[in-house]
């Protein structure tokens, strides 16, 4: 089989020659490319007749899949898998690979980095101490004692809840199924406008989908405490965004912590959140530890040797 790895994983071109060696041995034709493609032409040109493409989390439309008549599989370094034309690759009977986990511990420690940022006035101290200020004001609350809502308590969801739960800090959650392994944690079950109503911190670690779309809307996000600190490391999406802004510029909600938005970074520099109160906001950063891109190359390349021998893991349902 003809595989391409259409766009950069972040890591070092002797990893990727080592993790590629099974496909070269096994027969298989293997090309990477070191730099993001220009346009859809230009993707179309490096996919070519390939019967893989690996791809990380650039958009990967239907209109390029209607121009690529080999491909058989799609292997996606990255968990969601929203930014890829999954109607084509069904008419057409492609399979859908992703590499689930690999970030796991990345995103659920940068969410408890936010949520001592926005705890502890991190941000707003960071300006005052570089404009001759000091600490007076700014002193904050500690995570112990705290109660924490977890929206979503998938992988992540639940390296969160055991996180927090070394911190000190009661865990509610909600989701649509019950865990033993969570409930052995201590954590508590609730309804969604419970868990908004009862919680200092809120995190939500949802996929984007048709159920969770918009879940987190102006009517939900008023249910919140207006001293919360709301989370979200997971997909934009999922919360009304222009809303989430309005309450913060209105004081209805404490802080909000966000890695991802509506749109993948760059922001339009009209977008509400650039200039709503009290936010702390990072351009979708969560997955990127050294650490985690080695862990995602590895899925995807054992994902694809996987697939040649006839034998698909991490297929996702289209």
């Amino acid at each position: 089989m003809k595989i391409t790895l259409a766009e950069p994983l972040n890591i070092t071109g002797t990893v990727c020659n080592k993790l590629a060696e099974p496909l070269l041995e096994a027969g298989h034709e293997f090309t990477a490319f070191d730099t993001l493609w220009k346009d859809e032409d230009e993707l179309v040109s490096r996919i070519g007749d390939s019967d893989i493409a690996i791809i990380a989390n650039h958009p990967f439309p239907a209109s390029v899949i209607e121009r690529c008549p080999n491909l058989k599989m799609i292997d996606v370094a990255f968990t969601g898998i929203d930014h890829v034309g999954t109607d084509a690759c069904r008419e057409r009977n492609i399979t859908v690979c992703n590499a689930a986990g690999y970030s796991t511990q990345s995103v659920a420690e940068l969410v408890i980095a936010m949520a001592v940022i926005g705890l502890r006035n991190l941000g707003k101290a960071n300006e005052t101490i570089r404009h001759g200020g000091t600490s007076a004001g700014l002193g904050g609350r500690e995570i112990a004692g705290r109660t924490v809502g977890v929206i979503g308590l998938g992988a992540i969801g639940m390296a969160v809840a055991r996180l927090f739960t070394a911190f000190g800090a009661k865990v509610i959650a909600f989701n649509r199924s019950e865990r033993d392994e969570a409930k052995a944690l201590g954590v508590v079950y609730k309804s969604l406008d419970e868990v908004l109503q009862e919680s200092d911190i809120v995190t939500l670690h949802l996929p984007n989908n048709s159920e969770t779309r918009g879940m987190i809307s102006k009517e939900k996000i008023a249910l919140m405490k207006n001293t919360a600190v709301f989370i979200n490391c997971a997909r934009g999406p999922i919360v009304d965004n222009k809303a989430l802004a309005a309450a913060l510029n209105n004081e209805e909600l404490g802080f909000a912590c966000l890695d991802v938005f509506d749109m993948e970074p760059p922001l339009p520099a009209d977008y509400p959140l650039l200039y709503a109160k009290n936010t702390f906001l990072t351009p979708h950063q969560g997955f990127i530890s050294e650490e985690a891109m080695v862990r995602r190359a590895a899925i995807v390349f054992d994902t694809a040797i996987e697939f040649t021998q006839g034998s698909p893991v991490n297929v996702c349902k289209l």
